[in-house]
């Protein structure tokens, strides 16, 4: 199975990724900015998402919103 980004690149386990896009996560009092940088991300059984940590939560967002750092 092959996660990519939005530009077409391979994710893979503990990987740094960029996010794209301004995001209001459910569940969060504040959105994700545009470039904000996440580290060490895990790949689901979904070739279309990601699992995170952002601060003290876990968070799975979809790969189309990510770049590769």
């Amino acid at each position: 199975m092959e996660v990519k980004d939005s530009n077409g690149n391979i994710l893979s386990d503990g990987d740094s990724v960029h996010v794209i896009k301004d995001l209001k996560v459910k569940g969060m009092p504040t959105t994700l900015k545009r470039g904000n940088v996440i580290k060490n991300i895990r790949l689901t059984g979904s070739p279309e998402e990601v699992e995170c940590r952002i601060g003290k939560s876990t968070v799975v967002l979809k790969a189309s919103f990510l770049k590769k750092a």
